[in-house]
């Protein structure tokens, strides 16, 4: 083979990797999706249904490098399919990012006040140790004290 068809050949595999590699990329109009589809569990079927769905690291709101989380206004994790050590504490209140940033606290107002919205922190990606931006769309469920929430990470590099 001539260095060409060699060169030519490394290009296609790496152009395929990195189209393979963004079909594994969450969206933000999932997350939403996704929120809603598990705050409407919550009323149709009840907590326990939705805490046992929610931890299932193989369940339906597990998807591609994302997942939903659920907690109460109080900051206790009720549910978490990729760190469930979470849910063992009184409440997730004093964590902070490598920012500093009380991204427990900055979701539980969001829940409280808005209902729903956007946070912005460091988080990082299921199987990995280092963090990485994430975005997380928060959404409180309907006549309860309980929300949702899941995100996407941006780009590779802490900011």
């Amino acid at each position: 083979m001539t260095k060409f068809h060699i060169a030519t050949m490394v290009t296609v595999i790496l152009c395929f990797a990195a189209v393979v590699g963004a079909q594994q990329a969450a969206t933000k109009e999932e997350c939403v999706v996704k929120s809603h589809e598990a705050a409407a569990l919550i009323t149709a079927k009840g907590l326990d249904e939705a805490i046992r769905q929610i931890n299932d690291p193989k369940g339906p709101f597990v998807w591609k490098d994302s997942y939903v989380f659920l907690m109460n206004l109080e900051g206790k994790m009720l549910a978490h399919p990729m760190q469930p050590e979470l849910t063992k504490l009184p409440h997730c209140l004093l964590l902070t990012d490598p920012t500093d940033k009380a991204l427990f606290v900055s979701f539980v107002n969001l829940a409280k006040t808005v209902g729903h919205g956007w946070v912005e922190y460091m988080w990082p990606r299921p199987g990995q140790k280092w963090p990485s931006k994430k975005i997380t769309y928060i959404y409180r469920v309907p006549n309860t004290d309980l929300f949702v929430g899941a995100g996407v990470y941006v780009g590779g590099m802490m900011y």
